[in-house]
């Protein structure tokens, strides 16, 4: 390979410091056993820690727990190779997350790069999240400063890019996004052992970014889908999101709330987990506004924790079920 066309300042791996010398009142420490079996490099790096952790933040998303562990599964392996000398160079990590919003892709990225962390892919477990204003300028000579800041702060780590098929405008001749895409590539694959990018977006856009982008595309080793969520799992959510705060539906207000995700779902700009958090906050609001209006009353913890069917009801979303059902409408 030539040289790059673009290079990153201070993103060279640290050098290892050298081995204290040992002696009678400072023995070496003794050698960690090189990894066996797959129970060794399990144990010595805790991967199985994020995975369950994984498991007990994201509520469904089978297809997206089942490929994160059969990557994980393949680094694994890939250490027990490098014993053996097998691994002739590191595997390729970048990844795209496609779905729609409020799916986890963030959540996952994170996951992932605590994977990458513990196994020794990646100096850092951290990640970096950024869209196309983060690395585009708006004048020329703008964007190379500005994307190789991104790519030095994110060296070691993970790059998140949401929404990446904006980085790429055809239509406009005077767009800056090329300059990052070119750059973007060249430290894809000149810095693979030291950066993973993860792509995320739509799937419909992101594959004709990489019909537009075919260099991209060819650097992108992991190809993982996210579902939406159906109505009992953004139940679930709900009920996890007030339980971390320390709300809870009463019994009617629960049903009420699966009615409003029957009749939200329904409607444009549903962003799964989004979605429902934004509506819990509304709702909490709604409770502050209906305990704040009775000053006189003694307010018990359960009153101060639990949202009611009113709280929930009061949702323009119900007004807009009922217009279309020509029944009155909610004054709230």
């Amino acid at each position: 390979m030539g040289a790059p066309l673009y290079t990153l300042p201070g993103t060279a791996r640290a050098a290892e410091p050298p081995a204290a010398a040992s002696s009678p009142t400072h023995p070496a420490a003794a050698p960690i056993e090189a990894p066996r079996t797959v129970a060794d490099v399990l144990a010595q790096s805790q991967v199985m820690a994020v995975l369950d952790e994984l498991d007990a933040d994201l509520v469904g998303l089978a297809p997206v727990k089942a490929r994160i562990r059969d990557i994980a599964a393949l680094l694994v392996i890939d250490k027990l190779r490098a014993q053996h000398g097998l691994a002739a160079q590191t595997p390729s990590l970048h990844m795209c997350f496609t779905g729609n919003p409020g799916t986890g892709k963030t959540t996952v990225a994170l996951r992932m790069a605590q994977i990458l962390h513990r196994l020794g892919y990646v100096r850092k477990g951290q990640v970096v999240s950024v869209t196309r204003d983060d690395l585009v300028g708006q004048y020329i000579g703008h964007t190379a400063p500005k994307t190789k800041e991104v790519l030095k702060k994110a060296m070691g780590g993970v790059l998140f890019i949401d929404e990446a098929y904006y980085l790429y405008r055809p239509d406009n001749e005077r767009d800056y996004g090329q300059e990052a895409i070119e750059i973007l590539l060249q430290v894809m694959e000149n810095h693979r052992d030291d950066l993973v990018v993860i792509l995320a977006g739509y799937a419909d856009r992101m594959d004709t970014f990489f019909q537009s982008n075919p260099g991209m595309r060819s650097r992108i080793a992991h190809h993982i889908d996210f579902p939406d969520y159906a109505a009992a799992e953004l139940l679930q959510i709900a009920d996890r999101l007030l339980a971390d705060q320390g709300y809870r539906f009463d019994d009617e207000a629960r049903a009420a709330f699966d009615d409003y995700l029957g009749l939200r779902m329904a409607q444009p700009h549903f962003s799964n987990a989004r979605s429902v958090r934004n509506a819990l906050d509304r709702a909490r609001l709604r409770q502050a506004s209906r305990l704040f209006a009775d000053a006189q009353r003694v307010l018990s913890r359960d009153d101060l924790c639990t949202l009611s069917a009113a709280d929930i009801r009061a949702s323009r979303v119900f007004d807009s079920a009922a217009t279309v059902a020509g029944l009155p409408q909610n004054n709230h």
